[in-house]
């Protein structure tokens, strides 16, 4: 197994810079990202200050920026979604990956363990597959990503394929399973991941990215905020029901993981969440805080496994 040091360190107190690791960390670069993807430049404009940026309320400029952003520093000749499928933030969603690197490198003497060997499971891993894209780039791992939806798996194998990405790709056939049914008798992984349906309804949704705009001062959108199917954006009991469940299913599996972890959008749900982690009688749990920047985001992880065995 290939290990690198994990340099500069993100300390859990610094809430307004992306993590050390990240390529976006000091925001985009449009001129690189012209190159390598042309395209975009119909889409880019001056912003007040006279800096180079998108109107992130045009789904077709935020696509194509997303593209431009996976092939410059991902290597990703072709990717593409479905209208109205999550198009998500690469910069916030790469820090995950990032963060996990550290969660493995907190266990393995500070060295990011590198390369195939460490596996990696993606939950709800959807049509833009951005978690295995960016996971496999930055450290080599190997993914495998699960969801419910149909439609998001035969675009994210058209992504595979395109690029000649072996990452396997399993249909959740049960909605009330998570784990079950995706992780076999004989799977084992070093890590799985989620970023879970956080709203409990479409109203809620709707009303969350009116908010968003509202605070950004960008007035009113009749459009989700990046796009987002139902499946990708809530279900009944919203995340707190869905991670519960997560954690009480994970129970099931807690020999075949390390780590178990998800992201938590809304922070009134941790205190819920870490009490059922204590009922679940895990071994131990860490709640991750992140920034992408004017929001505050965060995970939970939690391992059956002791220290000195992981």
């Amino acid at each position: 197994m290939r290990t690198h040091t994990a340099d500069n360190r993100f300390s859990m107190d610094r809430k307004s810079k992306l993590h050390p690791r990240n390529r976006h960390k000091d925001g985009y670069d449009f001129t690189k990202l012209h190159a390598s993807l042309p395209a975009l430049k119909s889409f880019t404009k001056k912003n007040p200050s006279g800096q180079s940026t998108i109107d992130f309320q045009d789904d077709k400029a935020v696509r194509t920026l997303n593209q431009a952003l996976l092939k410059a520093y991902y290597g990703i000749e072709f990717w593409n979604i479905p209208p109205n499928y999550l198009c998500p933030p690469i910069p916030g969603r790469v820090d995950y990956i990032h963060h996990l690197a550290d969660l493995l490198a907190d266990d393995n003497n500070g060295d990011i363990p590198c390369g195939r060997d460490v596996h990696v499971l993606d939950i709800g891993t959807g049509a833009n597959l951005v978690y295995p894209l960016t996971g496999q780039a930055e450290y080599g791992w190997q993914f495998s990503g699960s969801d419910i939806d149909v439609v998001s798996l035969k675009a994210a194998k058209e992504i595979c394929q395109s690029n000649k990405l072996k990452i396997a790709l399993k249909h959740q056939k049960n909605k009330n399973n998570i784990f079950k049914g995706i992780i076999g008798s004989k799977d084992y992984f070093h890590l799985t991941m989620c970023n879970p349906p956080f709203h409990a309804s479409e109203a809620e949704a709707n009303k969350g990215t009116q908010r968003k705009w509202k605070n950004l001062g960008k007035g009113q959108s009749t459009k989700l905020n990046f796009g987002g199917q139902k499946a990708e954006l809530w279900c009944p009991g919203g995340e707190r029901r869905f991670i519960t469940r997560m954690i009480e299913e994970s129970a099931d599996f807690a020999d075949q993981c390390r780590w178990f972890t998800t992201l938590v959008s809304k922070k009134e749900n941790l205190p819920h969440l870490e009490r059922q982690l204590h009922k679940t009688n895990v071994m131990d749990y860490k709640v991750i805080d992140m920034a992408q920047g004017q929001k505050i985001s965060r995970f939970i992880a939690w391992t059956f496994i002791q220290k000195e065995d992981r």
